[in-house]
This record gives structure tokens, C-alpha cells and sequence, in this order.
């Protein structure tokens, strides 16, 4: 019979150990108690007019907050307000900075053209200097005669 090189017959489980998870032992073998808040309310007890009877726990209500009145100008308007003045008090530092950028730029500007101007004369002198002559031929005419198309020095 033909089985697929995949099939899990074919797969050599010799060495293969298995662990299972155990779990732990509780460090008490008492169960937890559980734990009662601080203070225990009492308990009332209370009969209706039908005869019937309600326990229960006395709640306290809950008092509202006391009415704050309400101050003429909104809130929104007084963050406007003050969102306007920190803009107004952040412009002076923002005008500086971009100044100061813009400074920088033109400085940075003419480093970069005063550096060009000096290698280029640096070039320019290692080109046309006259530290003796290197290669060429340098012939020097004192009195030269031409006749009929003939030099003669």
C-alpha cells in the first residue's frame, strides 16, 4: 500500500517524551475566608401598612452638589481668549526664530561662496604661477630676419 511522505505512520516517535501540565498544590489547604469590609451597616427592618416586612440596609442619599451659579462669561470664550494671548505672547519668539534661520542661511551663504572664491584663486595661481617651467618648448627671438619666407636667427 502507497502512503504519502507526510502521512504521521512514517514519523519516527522513539525519543519523543510528552509533559503533561500539573497544577499546583494551594500553599493551605484551607479554603480562602473571605474578608469583610471595615465597618458593617446595620440592618433595618421595616413594615409595610399591607403587613408586609422589609430588611434591608440603610443607605444614606446622597446630597447634590450645591447649585454654583453660572458665571456670565462662557467657558469656551475664555479659553478663545486665552488661546489668542498665548499666540500673541508665542509670535515675538516665532519672529526671532525665523530670523535667526534666516540669518544663519546667509552666513552659511557666503562661507560657501568665500570658500569658492579661494579655491579658485588657489587653482587659478597653480595654473598661470611661474614656478619655472614644466614641459613645453620656450624659445626666445632676439633678431629675426624673414626673407623670402626663410627664418634666419
Amino acid at each position: 500500500m502507497n502512503q504519502p511522505a507526510h502521512h504521521p505512520a512514517r514519523y519516527d516517535t522513539a525519543g519523543v517524551e510528552v509533559h503533561r501540565p500539573v497544577p499546583l498544590a494551594p500553599a493551605s489547604a484551607a479554603p480562602p475566608m473571605p474578608v469583610q469590609p471595615g465597618g458593617i451597616p446595620s440592618v433595618t427592618s421595616v413594615v409595610l401598612p399591607d403587613g408586609r416586612v422589609v430588611t434591608g440596609y440603610a443607605v444614606t442619599p446622597t446630597q447634590p452638589e450645591p447649585f454654583a451659579p453660572k458665571s456670565p462669561v462662557s467657558r469656551v470664550a475664555v479659553n478663545i481668549a486665552l488661546g489668542g494671548v498665548g499666540f500673541a505672547a508665542v509670535c515675538g519668539g516665532l519672529f526671532l526664530l525665523t530670523a535667526f534661520v534666516a540669518a544663519l542661511t546667509a552666513f552659511i551663504t557666503q562661507l560657501i561662496i568665500l570658500a569658492a572664491v579661494i579655491f579658485g584663486g588657489w587653482i587659478a595661481v597653480q595654473i598661470l604661477g611661474t614656478r619655472g617651467h614644466q614641459g613645453g618648448t620656450t624659445v626666445n627671438i632676439r633678431k629675426a630676419v624673414i626673407k623670402r619666407n626663410h627664418f634666419r636667427g
